[in-house]
């Protein structure tokens, strides 16, 4: 087995880590494969849209989710006029000692990189609070959202905030299906 193999072996788990696996399910029901609608709101009001997909899986023992996200999969955008896409990578780990989750978003194609924090809601959805710390977007407040949550589909939006939460302006938007299979 050469190196890649056995980090690739040791970055992957099977499933959760069993003491804390009720409460890693939080993130833990999104491994697998999704198709995505994606829904770029510019602050001009123009909205874009883009095809994408998103890969989540559990890593580090099962003590968290690890996804992929891609906006315009390779094949489409290689082959397109306009080569606007990106891919990018979120880490999600659950820490008991504040039953809450650490999360760490990395877009090197946008050169986004932050960390966020993230809670279930009573009603159902999933909210993570970050703000940009490297990027065009330094200093900007943001706040991700998981909602519409079943075995099947999800819906995910991205809001963000320039003036230190005192107004929000809707940035993204994606609707998720489960791949068959996924």
């Amino acid at each position: 087995m050469d190196d890649y193999d056995a980090m690739l072996r040791l970055l992957t788990a099977d499933g959760p880590y069993r003491p804390y696996a009720d409460k890693l399910m939080l993130f833990g029901r999104f491994v697998g494969s999704w198709d995505l609608d994606i829904f770029v709101h510019q602050a001009d009001g123009t909205r874009r849209e883009f095809g994408g997909e998103w890969h989540f899986d559990w890593v580090l023992e099962g003590r968290g989710i690890q996804d992929v996200l891609i906006v315009r999969p390779r094949g489409e955008r290689d082959n397109a006029p306009d080569p606007e896409g990106s891919i990018g990578s979120t880490m999600r780990v659950y820490d008991p000692r504040m039953d809450g989750w650490w999360v760490s978003w990395m877009g090197p194609d946008d050169g986004e990189f932050s960390t966020l924090f993230a809670r279930p809601e009573r009603d159902g959805r999933i909210v993570l609070d970050g703000q940009w710390s490297v990027g065009q977007k330094e200093g900007s407040r943001f706040e991700w959202s998981f909602s519409d949550i079943t075995d099947r589909s999800f819906r995910w939006q991205g809001r963000i905030s320039a003036d230190g939460g005192a107004s929000w302006r809707l940035a993204e938007e994606m609707d998720a299906r489960r791949r068959a299979g996924g």
